[in-house]
């Protein structure tokens, strides 16, 4: 068999592979979920949103409710996984600052010998037979160890600014955190007045229609002039298109709280509040002081710092880059040629390597990098001063809210005695229905907006502790459990009075 006969095989056989391989990439092609799969997801999404959670169990305080945001919530628990991520990126960056250690096996054959003859140039003719010093097949293994001095000066301002990343990914959580109790302490107080209030206005709305199939009937029966039961009803409509939208509002208020609690939609509970104790609490600083505090710990600030760290160290990795690269290799290797004198052997070596091209953009490269450093240092200062305008605002938002809080309990007080004695009156027949309803409607109007007042003065107080970036969490609790969390809460607000 010639040897052209032999490789046509082969031929075939390399033809054959390379069409299988071309023809398996054409095969692919874009699957879309279908419905079932899409109801298995869905189903599942809803087991996980739910899981390892606590039951309510008993009515819930301001601090349960916060303690449940906290560990449930799920935006919070999104930032504790990137602020995770982070810290696992930042470890996993370290690694590059070691040498690199590679470890390399090979197996090679052919056909034929690797056979070369040598040519007199001179003369041209061939001036040895043609030889061979290396088998048709054989293996290989390589262990090396290489390190680049430049590229672990790089990989170390590299793991710095990882490092930093993290540490900025953990003031995003302290920054969601807190706006996260914000929110809840505004939910808890307008779902706490909505529930005490429920009773009041369903009750009030029941008595209206009653009071309208009482006056339909006798409009029927024409007992009373026409136009006199009209505007009966025209009024008694008119009180219940103003207790409807409260009706409407008062009805979402406890699922927007259980929401932030992560709470199944539907799930019954109670809060724990007593309408007699609506205290709202003390500014813990003067305004001196609470700007030293601003400045000092809120987030956007720390992580301003930690940007502008980042920029200094893109400053110095443009530096690095200009200076010559020194690596450094060792290497033990074993080859199976027979043909070989030694077939294990180690080797050493010191290569110095400098792109000079580097030089044309060195200018460039690093006023760049200055220039963002100088951004990220005027972008701090700006914030800085956003920073202390919101401290400043929200302390006289707070004492605002406060006054109106205040108004708001008293019109209450004096809308709760027109009412008292207006039922009094209608009573003993001195005063009509219609007027003991309206005198009603105004006193669970002036009691929504009490509590609406007190829910925005917490929101308002919140805010407060926001601009200060005070943590709701002191930096040990004792453990995760919901009762251990709402404590450590709780215990914080009181130390922040």
């Amino acid at each position: 068999m010639t040897t052209t006969q032999m490789q046509t095989p082969r031929v075939k056989l390399i033809v054959a592979a390379v069409s299988l391989a071309v023809l398996s990439g054409c095969a692919i092609a874009p699957t879309p979920f279908n419905q079932q799969d899409r109801m298995a997801r869905i189903k599942a999404d809803q087991t996980a949103m739910a899981a390892n959670q606590d039951t309510v169990a008993a009515p819930l305080t301001l601090s349960d409710a916060m303690a449940r945001a906290v560990k449930y919530n799920l935006d919070h628990r999104v930032k504790l996984m990137e602020h995770a991520l982070a810290t696992r990126q930042a470890d996993l960056a370290k690694f590059d600052l070691l040498p690199k250690l590679t470890v390399a096996a090979g197996y090679n054959s052919r056909d034929s010998y690797a056979a070369s003859s040598s040519m007199d140039i001179a003369t041209g003719t061939q001036s040895l037979v043609p030889s061979t010093s290396q088998e048709k097949s054989h293996t290989t293994t390589d262990l090396g160890l290489t390190w680049n001095i430049l590229d672990f000066g790089v990989s170390y301002f590299q793991a710095q600014q990882q490092a930093d990343r993290s540490l900025i990914m953990q003031e995003r959580r302290r920054k969601t955190m807190q706006t996260l109790m914000q929110s809840v302490r505004q939910a808890y107080w307008l779902a706490a007045g909505a529930q005490q209030m429920e009773g009041r206005v369903s009750t009030l709305l029941t008595q209206i229609d009653e009071v309208l199939a009482t006056t339909r009937q006798a409009r029927q029966d024409r007992l009373k002039p026409s136009l006199e039961m009209l505007n009966y009803q025209r009024s008694l409509l008119e009180i219940t298109r103003q207790l409807e939208p409260v009706r409407n509002e008062m009805s979402q208020a406890k699922p927007r709280l259980a929401a932030l609690m992560n709470l199944q939609p539907g799930t019954e509970f109670k809060l724990a509040v007593d309408d007699d104790k609506l205290v709202l609490p003390e500014l813990p600083q003067d305004l001196s002081q609470a700007e030293e505090a601003a400045l000092l710990n809120r987030p956007e600030l720390v992580e301003a710092d930690y940007q502008e760290r980042i920029s200094v160290a893109d400053t110095k990795k443009a530096i690095a880059r200009l200076l010559p690269g020194l690596e450094l290799s060792l290497g033990n290797h074993y080859d199976s040629n027979k043909f070989l004198v030694d077939n294990r052997w180690s080797d050493g070596g010191v290569r110095l390597t400098w792109n000079l091209l580097n030089l044309l953009s060195a200018p460039t490269a690093i006023n760049s990098a200055k220039t963002q450093e100088d951004v990220a240092r005027m972008q701090r200062l700006a914030l800085n001063m956003a920073v202390l305008s919101q401290v400043h605002i929200a302390y006289r938002d707070f004492a605002g809210k406060k006054r109106e809080f205040a108004l708001a309990s008293e019109i209450k007080d004096v809308d709760n005695d027109i009412f008292r004695l207006t039922r009094e009156a209608t009573q003993s027949g001195a005063d009509t229905r219609l007027q003991e309803i309206r005198t009603e409607t105004a006193s669970i109007m002036a009691d929504l907006r009490r509590w609406q007042a007190y829910a925005a003065a917490n929101a308002a107080y919140a805010q407060v502790q926001s601009s200060l970036g005070q943590d709701p969490l002191p930096e040990q609790v004792a453990s995760h459990e919901l009762a251990d969390i709402a404590k450590a809460i709780e215990a914080k607000q009181a130390g922040a009075k």
